[in-house]
């Protein structure tokens, strides 16, 4: 009996000792440098955004950030390294709308991103909707009624299969009633080189990598797909003019790999929120068109939430494949 009850005080020590320990660790988190691996490769909106608050957010968390780009196999590989890292808050995920809610239907995967904990969206932005200046229509409704009368003859890039300019592309197909080609590159830079060689007529993009296209009237702004106009170009008119409910906004989130501690999860959140409304942050952030964020762990999963709903819905429509 004696025996049994030293048993079990040693046991409740040990506990004690233990949770005390990880407690500990949590409260002590960060330190040592912090691993943002990016899936995509650099430069663009995608790999550009989370490096302007890398700064300000290194002075929060008391430790350095390295951005690390994992890109492949679309944003797969990188998203499987976070996932399959300790979950202790040293490596992160830095990754947009489709990785969270899409790819793991597109692709057959070993691994579960819908598990990974989310920690806050740094920014958001609208897709907009451009075009060579010489195609055969100079705004939305024009391109519908060419689309209509000429099936499979206009083509759209997107960085990718799955990305969200390909949904975004198809989800204009499905609320329009049209046929377009899509014509997949590998990332950004490609698909905007060939929209302005007129080898494409469309691409969904964002004002952040194209405002300079726009201005110097190498490509036209046909819609932005946010739920009105934006301020900053109050004369082009929003998609869901002519479609209404017609939005597709992209954003970059932060995720951490799954059964991640919340209390480093919360305090890697509120690190990111401090670090997006710093006013140097957010201003510049502002500057390239795109709207900070920084939102808790739940609105983070909110979010996915609405938007795997609809872009599922998008990829079962158009029977999206894997390449």
């Amino acid at each position: 009996m004696m025996i049994r009850r030293m048993g079990a005080a040693g046991l409740s020590a040990f506990l004690a000792l233990s949770l005390g320990q990880v407690a500990f660790a949590q409260d002590a988190f960060p330190t040592k440098p912090i691993r943002m691996i990016v899936p995509y490769p650099p430069g663009g909106a995608a790999d550009s955004l989370p490096r302007l608050i890398g700064e300000r957010l290194a002075a929060h968390l008391g430790q350095p950030v390295i951005f690390e780009n994992r890109p492949g196999a679309g944003a797969n590989l990188g998203t499987e390294v976070v996932f399959r890292a300790e979950p202790d808050g040293y490596t992160l995920l830095v990754g947009a709308p489709h990785v969270f809610t899409t790819n793991a239907i597109i692709y057959k995967l070993s691994f579960d991103p819908a598990t990974m904990a989310p920690v806050s969206i740094i920014a958001a932005y609208p897709n907009i909707l451009l075009s060579n200046p010489k195609a055969p229509f100079a705004n939305l409704a024009e391109l519908i009624a060419f689309a209509k009368a000429n099936p499979g003859k206009l083509n759209y890039a997107s960085q990718g299969n799955s990305t969200s300019t390909h949904l975004t592309g198809e989800l204009l197909k499905i609320m329009a009633g049209v046929d377009m080609v899509h014509v997949p590159y590998k990332g950004t830079g490609p698909a905007l080189t060939d929209l302005m060689g007129g080898q494409v007529h469309l691409m969904f993009d964002n004002l952040f990598a194209t405002i300079q296209y726009i201005k110097s009237g190498r490509l036209r702004l046909l819609g932005v797909a946010s739920a009105r106009r934006l301020p900053v170009l109050p004369e082009v008119p929003a998609v869901a003019e002519v479609l209404p409910g017609f939005i597709s906004e992209t954003w970059m989130g932060i995720a951490a790999p799954p059964k991640t501690p919340s209390a480093i999860v919360a305090k890697i959140s509120a690190a990111v929120a401090e670090s997006v409304r710093a006013p140097e942050v957010s201003k510049r952030l502002i500057e390239l068109n795109v709207e900070p964020v920084g939102n808790t762990p739940a609105q983070m999963a909110e979010i996915v939430r609405r938007d795997t709903e609809l872009w599922v819905g998008v990829v079962r429509s158009a029977n999206i494949k894997a390449d």
